[in-house]
């Protein structure tokens, strides 16, 4: 199906935009819209933009062009999900403001200690690293066959920059290699780079759970809504936006899964939020099996097909967590993002006419974790009814792996040796509960082995719902009594 692509920057957008896209939507008699793998709004074909109309704010992107692509960030697990201390909202918003021209290629922007958002998937991929304001680079060009990184790290106010520059010289050399990039920028731009002095430390975490009223801190909440088949009513969001606007709630975020997150929601308008989403009869209640699915936007075939596989797992009660799933016709040269991808074959051109059943392929993630970027083909040419055993069996294959497997080092430096595993033991001030790291909180989704000033600054304590600043740490003395 031909599609229509608005272009969202790192998938924020305010409560005011959507509302006007949606206006614009449905003055064409559009009923629902779309969300993307990179966190743009998708409409169908026939849908028209005006310019004139709309002072030309809005980047749309028409069937067959090659008119831009949107920049991904992890701003939308900013202050939710674990984060790099340093690298606040707002500094997402600050770097993003800065791309002030649509960028050709595939930018990234990410956390590498959140796991909703893929860090991997654009052709430019900058990755925050631990010192504050600097960012690996990782770039992998359309016609490159393997991913390399920039050998020095990059200050956050360069990205744009170098970015254009990058863009502009693969504009005049398509075939160029990193070192020559390298080369060229530092000759012609004036950048604050800091010298790599330690690999690129990605973690492995679950993949987390993103529905839903959360609380966010002490006097707020979030809300992450899903809708099974990605068409989202247009009538609901008109009226989303007015109550986001009548909370003073200034951006909406699009995630990568088809899903979209807000954030900031007051404690005492919570109840207003769940009466309206009662009212219109949301869900927001599906099990992790279905919301850790990446399928491609518009097709039939694959909606019907995660359905099937849902209902068979759900059935004889798989557990799924920590896993994605991907669904995709055959592509040798994409790029994937989940621990397991189950590709459709295509039929050779003279059997289309033919019905014949389809056949898939399975693949999955070295370790289960899609940031390898190393996928290992695991069963070829089976038939679709075949596929719940094959899922299920690596599902098993996956708990019987976890915690076995190190974190991905991923740099041109030398990897550091492994430290010695620490542990750290704090306890609530209030009703006493204790957290240890070596057991984690399996309660709130916590791994073991997450040190205390790991967990993310919303934490709070399983039995009282006491803030992380109220736990105090206990000393050896105190955690043998």
């Amino acid at each position: 199906m031909e599609l229509t692509r608005l272009i969202v920057k790192g998938g924020v957008i305010s409560p005011g935009e959507l509302r006007n896209i949606v206006n614009m939507s449905m003055a064409q008699g559009l009923k629902t819209i779309s969300f993307g793998s990179r966190q743009d709004i998708i409409f169908p074909d026939g849908f028209q933009y005006s310019e004139t109309e709309n002072n030309g704010k809005l980047h749309i992107v028409y069937p067959n062009e090659q008119s831009g692509n949107n920049i991904v960030s992890s701003y939308v697990s900013t202050d939710i999900f674990r984060n790099t201390p340093w690298l606040t909202g707002n500094k997402f918003l600050y770097v993003l403001e800065q791309f002030k021209e649509q960028p050709v290629l595939k930018v990234n922007i990410t956390d590498p200690k959140q796991q909703l958002v893929p860090l991997f998937t654009g052709h430019i991929n900058f990755i925050a690293s631990e010192h504050e304001d600097y960012w690996y680079l990782y770039i992998r060009l359309p016609n490159w066959q393997r991913m390399e990184v920039y050998p020095v790290l990059i200050y956050s106010w360069d990205i744009s920059k170098i970015y254009y520059e990058i863009e502009r010289i693969v504009n005049e050399d398509p075939t160029i290699g990193i070192e020559m990039i390298f080369n060229l920028v530092s000759e012609n731009l004036d950048t604050n780079n800091r010298t790599i002095d330690k690999a690129l430390n990605v973690p492995f975490y679950p993949f987390p759970y993103y529905e839903g009223m959360n609380r966010l801190g002490i006097d707020q909440y979030w809300l992450g809504l899903y809708w099974r088949n990605n068409l989202y009513d247009l009538e609901f969001l008109k009226e989303m936006c007015d109550l986001c606007f009548d909370c003073k709630i200034g951006k909406i975020c699009i995630t990568p899964w088809k899903s979209f997150i807000i954030k900031g929601i007051p404690k005492d308008r919570k109840l207003d939020w769940e009466k309206f989403l009662g009212k219109k009869g949301i869900n927001v209640r599906h099990s992790l099996l279905e919301l850790n699915w990446h399928l491609p936007v518009a097709t039939d075939w694959s909606l019907n097909l995660k359905t099937f596989l849902v209902r068979t797992l759900d059935q004889f009660d798989i557990s799924t967590y920590g896993l994605t799933f991907g669904i995709s016709d055959y592509n040798r040269e994409g790029h994937y993002f989940t621990s397991i991808v189950i590709e459709k074959n295509q039929l050779p051109k003279d059997l289309e006419s033919i019905k014949i059943r389809d056949t898939y392929n399975v693949l999955y993630a070295k370790h289960f974790d899609p940031n390898t970027r190393e996928y290992i083909i695991h069963t070829q040419d089976i038939d679709k009814l075949e596929l719940p055993s094959i899922l299920i069996e690596l599902s098993k294959k996956y708990f019987n792996e976890l915690g076995n497997n190190t974190p991905i080092e991923n740099n041109a430096a030398a990897a550091t040796k492994k430290e010695k595993q620490v542990h750290d033991v704090y306890q609530c001030s209030e009703c006493l509960t204790i957290y240890n790291s070596e057991y984690g909180d399996a309660i709130q989704g916590i791994e073991k082995g997450i040190l205390f000033n790991d967990l993310p600054a919303d934490y709070c304590c399983s039995l009282c719902e006491s803030p992380k600043s109220n736990f105090v740490l206990l000393t050896a003395e105190k955690q043998d009594i």
